[in-house]
């Protein structure tokens, strides 16, 4: 699975910035059928976890109601540099992780 993480290069200490995270993904629901009348099989991004350095600063359970290709954003203070690190795991066992870097100024 492909993703693309979004976190400003640098930041102020003290300044929120954005997290984004789109992740490449069919997110097929179990509800859709093939051209030969079968079932496609249900296979969601279940699991999204965001660490700082070691630390969870964001998580999510997702479902068949999430969009093909999930993106999610969510707002940090920067209170030091470090990176940031996202896992996550689909209903057939697959997971990736991707980092993305800040450095944080006085």
């Amino acid at each position: 699975m492909v993703a693309r993480v979004q976190v400003p290069a640098s930041a102020r200490r003290g300044d929120e910035i954005e997290v984004r995270i789109a992740i490449q993904h069919p997110m097929e629901t179990g509800f859709r059928f093939d051209m030969g009348g079968r079932a496609i099989p249900k296979n969601v991004v279940n699991h999204v976890v965001c660490r700082f350095e070691g630390e969870i600063v964001f998580e999510a359970e997702m479902g068949s109601g999430i969009a093909a290709n999930p993106y999610l954003q969510f707002t940090a203070v920067a209170q030091r540099s470090g990176t940031f690190t996202f896992e996550w795991v689909d209903d057939r066992g697959v997971g990736e992780s991707q980092s993305a870097a800040i450095t944080v100024t006085p």
